[in-house]
C-alpha cells in the first residue's frame, strides 16, 4: 500500500527534531525562560541588513512575473556567474556559472550530487562524528555508508583506517568542515594529506574516486590564525555542496549550490549528471528571489561575534567545571565528553536541570553529546549555574 522504507523514515523524527518538540513542549508546561534547549543548529543571529534590502529592491526593482517566474533548471545564468566569479576571486579557483547549479539548501545539494555520482553497489566513507542524515542520504541514493573513527583527540580523520577502508568500490569521501557536530576545521596539512591519498587511489583504481566537500558552515570560523582550506585548490574530482543557511542565517529559505569542479574528470558530464539527478528527484529551479539575494549577498555573513562569544563562554565555563569538551574552531556547537559511559542516560540526567542537548551516538560518536550554542548569549549565562550543578554531580 505504501513504500515501507519511506514509512519509517517519515514515521519517527530524527533524534534533534525530538529534542527540539520535546522543548517546545516542555516550554509550554513550565515557561520558554526556564527550559534550555542546545539541541537544534537554528542561527540565533540575524541575517545581515544587505539581505533585507536586496529583498526590497528586488520586489521594487524586478517586474513580479520576473521576480516569482521560472529560472533555468540549475538556476538564472547571472546568479550562477556572479557566485562562480566570487568563488573565483576568493580561493584562487577558476569557475565558471557552467560549474554551478542552484539547489534547495544543503540537503539538496548533498541528494542531488550523490544521485549524481553513485551506481548501486558503491560505497561512499564518512568520518564520525557526522551529521546523521547523511544516512539517509547516502542510502537512498544505493550506496553503502562506511562510518570510520576520527582521531580521539583531533576528531581530525585517522589516516591508517582511511587507508583500510579504500577499495575500488568507494565512489566518494563525504567531508564537513567546519564539522557538525564537533566544531572541528581540517587544516591545511589535513586537507592536502586527505587529497594526496585520494589522488593515489584514484590512480590505483583507473577511476576517480570523489571527494563531496559539504560546506554549509564555511564562513563560521572565529580565530584569525584558522583557515579553511579550499578542497578544490588540492584535488580535481571535487563537488562543493554549499548552503546560506547559516552564513546568511536563511536556514528556512532554503538556498544553496553545488559547485563541480572544471578539472575533474569528466567534469561536463559530472555537470551534465547533477542536472539529471535534481530533474529525477524534482530539485530544479531554486527559489528565484532567494537565488538573486544570495548572488547580492555572497561572501557576506551574519554577526559572527555573538557567535564567537557564546563560544568561548560556554567553552571557558564547562572546562573549568570538569568536562572534556574538543574546542570548536568553526560552527556553533561543542562536543562534550558526557560524564558517564551511556551518553543518553547523561542526556536525560541533565533535563532534570531543563538542559537539552543530542546524543553523540546520533552522530557515530558513543560516550559524547553534542551542544549547540547559536542561541541569546543571555540563554548560556543562565543556563551555567545548571551545568555546574551538573557536574558537581558527577563529582567532577
Amino acid at each position: 500500500m505504501f513504500n515501507e522504507k519511506m514509512y519509517a523514515l517519515g514515521s519517527k523524527r530524527s533524534t534533534i527534531r525530538e529534542i527540539f518538540e520535546y522543548a517546545k513542549t516542555r516550554s509550554a508546561e513550565i515557561g520558554a525562560d526556564k527550559v534550555f534547549d542546545f539541541s537544534i543548529g537554528n542561527p540565533s543571529v540575524p541575517a545581515p541588513d544587505a539581505v533585507n534590502e536586496e529583498i526590497v529592491r528586488q520586489v521594487n526593482q524586478t517586474p513580479s512575473v520576473v521576480l516569482h517566474g521560472y529560472t533555468s533548471a540549475q538556476g538564472d545564468k547571472g546568479v550562477r556567474d556572479t557566485i562562480a566569479a566570487n568563488y573565483t576571486r576568493r580561493f584562487g579557483v577558476a569557475l565558471s556559472g557552467d560549474d554551478l547549479y542552484m539547489t534547495c539548501g544543503a540537503a539538496a545539494s548533498l541528494t542531488v550530487s550523490l544521485h549524481a555520482l553513485i551506481n548501486d553497489g558503491d560505497e561512499v566513507i564518512v568520518f564520525a562524528p557526522f551529521f546523521p542524515e547523511y544516512r539517509v542520504f547516502v542510502e537512498n541514493a544505493g550506496a553503502k555508508l562506511t562510518v570510520l573513527q576520527s582521531d580521539e583527540k583531533t576528531l581530525l580523520p585517522d589516516f591508517n583506517a582511511l587507508e583500510k577502508a579504500l577499495n575500488p568500490k568507494v565512489k566518494a569521501v563525504l567531508i564537513n568542515s567546519p564539522n557538525n557536530p564537533s566544531g572541528v576545521v581540517y587544516d591545511e596539512k589535513t586537507m592536502q594529506t586527505l587529497c594526496d591519498m585520494l589522488k593515489a587511489k584514484s590512480n590505483e583504481y583507473g577511476k576517480p574516486v570523489f571527494l563531496i566537500s559539504d560546506e554549509p558552515y564555511r564562513e563560521l570560523i572565529y580565530d584569525e590564525t584558522t583557515k579553511v582550506p579550499c578542497p578544490m585548490a588540492y584535488y580535481d574530482n571535487v563537488l562543493v555542496c554549499y548552503s546560506y543557511s547559516k552564513s546568511l542565517s536563511l536556514p528556512g529559505e532554503r538556498i544553496g549550490y553545488i559547485a563541480v569542479c572544471p578539472k575533474a574528470e569528466n567534469a561536463k558530464a559530472i555537470y551534465a549528471a547533477v542536472c539529471g539527478a535534481g530533474r529525477a528527484l524534482g530539485f530544479v529551479c531554486a527559489p528565484a528571489l532567494f537565488q538573486r539575494v544570495a548572488a547580492a549577498c555572497d561572501g557576506m555573513t551574519a554577526d559572527l561575534s555573538v557567535y564567537k562569544r557564546n563560544r568561548d563562554l560556554l567553552y571557558n565555563a564547562l572546562t573549568s567545571y570538569g568536562f572534556t569538551c574538543v574546542y570548536p574552531d568553526g560552527a556553533f556547537y561543542l562536543f562534550m565528553k558526557a560524564a558517564e559511559e551511556d551518553a543518553k542516560a547523561f542526556c536525560e540526567r541533565a533535563k532534570k536541570y531543563e538542559l537539552l542537548f543530542v546524543n553523540g551516538a546520533d552522530f557515530g560518536c558513543a560516550g559524547w553529546v553534542r551542544i549547540a550554542y547559536c542561541v541569546q548569549t543571555e540563554q548560556i549565562e543562565r543556563a551555567l549555574p545548571l551545568f555546574k550543578q551538573l557536574a558537581e554531580e558527577y563529582g567532577l
